[in-house]
């Protein structure tokens, strides 16, 4: 027997049992009346949060393959909940399509003042049509509810602010009815590679293509090693990345974003072991800077420009698996070996922990839960990638973005000779 060979088997086992229970959240924490899914829940108890997020409900929807697969649910049961859940979502208040970011888990009402969210209806969309894909053959009707729901978005109101700016090329974060649309657009790289991707596909009124090169693309160097960003938090690599399998593939201005993500994961393990000697969580071994809680609430903790303190995401960690899967598989045995009697609980690893404060996040978070769970399908069998590559709308958005596969020897460059910077 090969060295290594035992550890990476209880590796192996470790990260699906930590997608086994990450499912148990979506399933366990969906309304039994709506199936809209908790924001978040406590890892060591059961109450409620009935504060439902439309993001997490879009995972759920993306997890229910995967539990299939695994035979964690029945399918027939699995139909049922999509179904039920699609249903629902369709009833709800919309605003072109768009659809508000938190709501009551009960009756799908908005709630804390939230934006009609661009991001989080994006989300919703992809597990729906995965989800859809899953079922086609068996339970058609699954998949023609969730292109019912891509049908209606109006990306070109969200595009140009309603019309009032029709030259606009970059898409607004979401829209209030108090105050209209959110000052913040999605002008940089980041995790709207995922909303971008299913606009320039939409079967109605998709975006065009230079929406694709209108957004900022700037470089960030560590150490030598290159990738793209906006912000520092991996999970903006890992959001789009669950659903688009970008391998070997450069856009229309040359940049890999394969290359870009495994790159920063590689940077955000190594900033933290840079740090080894002014953080105690960094000293122990872990990395993962991430959006996440902390003690001193939700924060987007990134590298390598901050900011950080010493708290790190476990999901962060592990989301990396298709990237880095060494060092994603070596993560997850140090965190369970050593942490699991301040983080292991019924869904999995908690959010956050910072050995420095000596906090030990005690929810966990469904869209973080989400990645952690698709990444690890992915890593072990591209399922989540082959259903969103077996839609029609992927291969108009590859085609718009001008993605295309190319044979380069490694190591691969970040961006392809001769191009130039957006």
């Amino acid at each position: 027997m090969e060295p290594g060979t035992n550890e990476r088997r209880r590796a192996e086992e470790l990260v699906l049992e930590v997608q086994r229970r990450a499912f148990r959240y979506f399933w366990e924490r969906a309304n039994a009346q709506t199936g809209l899914v908790d924001d978040r829940a406590s890892n060591f108890g059961h109450e409620r949060e009935n504060v439902a997020s439309i993001a997490a409900t879009g995972y759920a929807l993306a997890s229910l393959p995967v539990a299939v697969e695994h035979a964690w649910v029945k399918r027939s049961d699995a139909i049922e909940r999509a179904s039920l859940t699609l249903r629902f979502i369709l009833g709800m208040p919309n605003e072109r399509g768009w659809l508000v970011h938190w709501v009551d888990g009960a009756s799908g009402a908005r709630v804390w003042a939230s934006e009609y969210s661009s991001i989080d209806t994006a989300l919703l969309l992809a597990g729906a049509l995965a989800c859809g894909e899953f079922f086609s053959k068996d339970a058609p009707d699954i998949l023609t509810l969730a292109e019912e729901l891509y049908e209606r978005i109006d990306w070109w109101w969200m595009l140009t602010n309603g019309g009032t700016q029709p030259d606009k090329r970059i898409l607004a974060q979401g829209w209030k009815p108090e105050i209209g649309f959110i000052p913040n657009n999605y002008d940089t790289y980041d995790e709207s590679i995922l909303l971008y991707l299913l606009g320039m596909g939409a079967p109605a009124r998709p975006l065009p293509a230079n929406c694709w090169t209108a957004t900022i693309r700037k470089i960030q160097n560590y150490n030598g090693i290159e990738s793209l960003r906006s912000a520092g938090p991996i999970f903006i690599h890992q959001m789009p990345s669950g659903f688009y399998y970008l391998r070997d593939q450069r856009d229309v201005l040359g940049w890999d974003y394969w290359v870009s993500s495994t790159n920063a994961m590689w940077i955000d393990a190594r900033f933290c072991r840079d740090r080894a000697g002014q953080r105690k969580t960094y000293a122990e071994g872990f990395w993962g800077l991430n959006a996440s809680d902390g003690p001193s609430g939700y924060r987007a903790y990134g590298a390598p420009d901050g900011p950080e303190d010493g708290t790190v995401s476990p999901t962060g960690a592990i989301s990396a698996i298709t990237f880095v899967p060494g060092l994603a598989f070596s993560a997850a045995i140090r965190l369970y070996d050593r942490l699991r009697e301040r983080l292991w609980g019924t869904y999995g690893f908690s959010n956050a922990f910072n050995l420095d404060a000596d906090y030990f996040d005690p929810d966990v978070i469904g869209i973080d839960l989400g990645m952690v769970l698709i990444a690890i399908e992915n890593r072990r069998s591209g399922l989540v990638w082959k259903l969103m590559a077996g839609h029609p709308s992927t291969q108009r958005a590859l085609a718009a973005a001008g993605l295309r596969h190319t044979l380069e020897p490694p190591p691969r460059q970040l961006l392809a000779n001769g191009s130039r910077p957006s």
